[in-house]
């Protein structure tokens, strides 16, 4: 039995982003009503393109879980035991939505704030520690980087850091 080919999308795909998503070699699949990274089987899981109402809602979520992604201990090592409503999730959220605005950028594309529920978590860790926004910003210019293969990054995140 085949499964009758997926509809298209009423947008057309970005090229840099497309590219970006099958060079990483992330393991996505396609299908289903939820957008997740799986760690412990190191896969993401997306709705199919047509579920999303232009580019930059998909585009932004697939970015986003390709930055959970990264955090695998076989690519950039961050933890990713955190549950919902603690400060480490919290964090590694924080960092995949910076992540995913980082890549949109780097693909030319209006990313879009994928998590607002998060916000409220978001605050009670910045709350919590004044330097938590310097730090999820380098984590996630590390997974972009690991995404986009710029090994000179170093400079820009210190750039950024002292700037604060």
């Amino acid at each position: 039995y085949l499964a009758p080919a997926p509809e298209p999308a009423d947008w057309v795909p970005t090229e840099a982003a497309e590219q970006l998503l099958l060079e990483s070699g992330a393991d996505i699949r396609m299908g289903g009503d939820r957008a997740f990274y799986q760690p412990d089987l190191d896969f993401i899981q997306l709705p199919l393109a047509k579920a999303f109402g232009d580019g930059g809602a998909f585009y932004g979520t697939a970015l986003h879980e390709l930055t959970h992604w990264t955090g695998h201990a076989s690519r950039c090592a961050r933890s990713l035991t955190g549950r919902f409503g603690d400060a480490a999730y919290a964090m590694e959220e924080l960092i995949a939505e910076m992540g995913s605005a980082y890549l949109c950028a780097h693909c030319r594309l209006d990313g879009q704030l994928q998590h607002p529920s998060y916000l409220a978590h978001w605050l009670d860790v910045l709350r919590a520690d004044k330097r938590a926004i310097f730090t999820a910003a380098t984590k996630a210019q590390q997974a972009a980087d690991h995404l986009v293969g710029d090994s000179d990054s170093s400079d820009r995140v210190d750039a950024v850091v002292e700037a604060a």
